[in-house]
């Protein structure tokens, strides 16, 4: 049971950083249509800045913020210097746009920072607590305080505020939005900044022990990816929720897969998502949050 519970915390931890990639991804795609595949950079491109930030003297509360700010602003450039003037093209170019301020923002952090591994900069290091005999760490703890406390303030902006209103109405009818006033351009720009906050905040804390911030930390996007997939891509409901999945699953599976059996490797736990993946779309094509988009005949 002390096993279980170890990795059930592991698997709850690591979700709660998932869930804030896969919202990241699904509040773009909702507002615009666009599949994000700079994310990932974004997340690396906010984890290196905050730990050299740390790295010069500064604070990592100060840090965090300043990071989290500047990834944000680095997605509102691109949204405003890019995108902007491609919506309304075909998908494949806004992907391969995507993709291209990806290739640049990794070239960017090599040659700023290195390819080397650095520490996060948080203060808590390898710290541990015991709770009901499960060995804790104080990161991972207050990686979920972080992700719960930002979850519950996007669903209240999302839910009260008339720019959550403005991103909710974007997503249901774009036409029917723009009709009604709702500037959609500035809708974009701001989900595009909320993402590149939440790239940032998951960035920073997957770089805590025992793990480390390298440009590799990028690749997070990609596992998370299955999470807005099996939620569905346009419900931050089902975001959040297959971020927690995926992650829950991914830690039992690696605890508990059979060593007897070398063809699985060792790794089989990364691939454990894309299966279940692959299950669910075969059910429910649209994903557990997802709906049929309405045919007009």
């Amino acid at each position: 049971m002390t096993t279980f519970l170890g990795l059930l915390w592991a698997g709850v931890s690591l979700g709660a950083l998932y869930s804030l990639v896969a919202l990241g991804f699904t509040i773009v795609y909702r507002s615009s249509k666009v599949i994000n595949f700079a994310h990932g950079a974004l997340l690396a491109a906010g984890a290196f800045l905050v730990s050299a930030l740390v790295e010069a003297g500064v604070s990592f509360v100060i840090a965090f913020v300043l990071g989290v700010t500047g990834t944000a602003l680095a997605g509102l450039a691109f949204h405003l210097l890019v995108l902007r003037w491609a919506l309304g093209r075909p998908e494949f170019t806004l992907v391969m746009l995507t993709l291209g301020f990806a290739s640049v923002l990794q070239v960017l952090i090599e040659t700023v920072y290195g390819d080397g591994q650095r520490k996060n900069g948080d203060p808590w290091g390898a710290e541990v607590i015991r709770i009901a005999g499960v060995t804790v760490t104080e990161v991972s703890l207050w990686s979920v305080v972080t992700a719960l406390v930002v979850l519950s303030l996007f669903a209240a902006v999302d839910r009260y505020s008339k720019y959550g209103l403005g991103m909710r109405a974007a997503a249901e009818d774009p036409l029917a939005a723009s009709a009604v006033g709702i500037p959609l351009r500035r809708v974009h720009a701001l989900s595009w900044c909320a993402a590149g906050g939440l790239a940032c905040t998951a960035g920073v804390f997957l770089g805590g022990f025992p793990y480390s911030v390298d440009p590799t930390i990028s690749n997070v996007a990609l596992l998370a990816f299955p999470a807005i997939i099996i939620g569905g891509l346009e419900s931050p409901a089902g975001a959040v929720v297959g971020g927690f999945g995926i992650g829950v699953i991914q830690q039992l599976v690696q605890g508990y897969q059979p060593r007897s059996v070398p063809a699985l490797g060792d790794d089989f736990y990364l691939i454990a998502p894309y299966l279940l993946m692959i299950v669910v779309l075969l059910v429910r094509p649209y994903g557990l949050f997802g709906t049929r988009p309405a045919e007009r005949i």
